[in-house]
């Protein structure tokens, strides 16, 4: 981990924190910490900064901890992501949450198959655990927004326009469609589909609700890929 995450719930004092789970573990193991280390430190959902490790012991660390700098800047889009397979959607909520994403919906699609929809990783103790990963890799304190849309067109004839509202609506699509614009100013809204694309009828919804049509190129990109390599081009 390229931060040190720290939940509120960790303070025994103003400044003082003290860890016994992964975290500490991950101090013994992987930075092979010893007293008076200095860490890079985050409040989850706040400042980030300096911690001083005071005692690392078998059963706990203590850190003195000092906050007083910013997380970096969200990106300006709202993503939304047909659901991936099990294993796919660790990664992709891992990405989502390093690359800057503030608010991911995971939408169903005529492609999704049923049974993704009862995968242990879609418990929100799950998805946070992944996002908390992601947050760590970029070194970010605050975890996006993360909605669970079942039904397709009700989502997208209810609720999409309006979220789309104002920005610039997009849906990433293999075929004879314009290339996805780059380095984009302004709030986005981006759907992605899942492999194998959307069906017709979704890119008809999609495109009425005020997200126009884009491809990459002549291939077809796994989810994730597909994910980074718009997410990159847009910003």
């Amino acid at each position: 981990m390229n931060l040190l995450l720290l939940e509120p719930s960790d303070f025994v004092g103003e400044d003082r924190v003290i860890l016994r789970d992964r975290r500490l573990t991950h101090l013994q193991q992987v930075h092979r910490a010893e007293a008076g280390d200095r860490i890079r430190v985050g409040l989850l959902g706040g400042l980030m900064g300096e911690a001083s490790l005071l005692r690392l012991a078998a059963a706990e660390a203590e850190l003195q901890v000092r906050l007083s700098q910013p997380p970096p800047a969200k990106l300006p889009i709202t993503l939304l992501l047909a659901l991936p397979r099990p294993k796919m959607l660790r990664r992709v909520l891992q990405g989502v949450a390093a690359m800057g994403v503030p608010n991911l919906v995971l939408l169903n699609s005529y492609r999704v198959e049923k049974s993704f929809w009862q995968t242990p990783f879609l418990e929100p103790a799950s998805v946070r655990e992944q996002l908390l990963l992601g947050l760590e890799q970029a070194r970010d304190t605050v975890l996006p927004q993360v909605s669970i849309e079942t039904r397709f067109k009700p989502f997208v004839e209810d609720r999409l326009p309006a979220i789309a509202r104002d920005t610039l609506g997009l849906v990433g699509h293999p075929g004879e469609f314009p290339p996805c614009p780059r380095a984009v100013d302004g709030p986005v809204t981006l759907a992605i589909g899942p492999e194998g694309g959307w069906i017709p009828y979704e890119v008809e919804k999609l495109a009425d609700a005020g997200l126009t049509p884009v491809q990459l190129g002549e291939r077809i990109l796994r989810v994730e890929t597909a994910v980074t390599a718009l997410l990159a081009r847009l910003f």
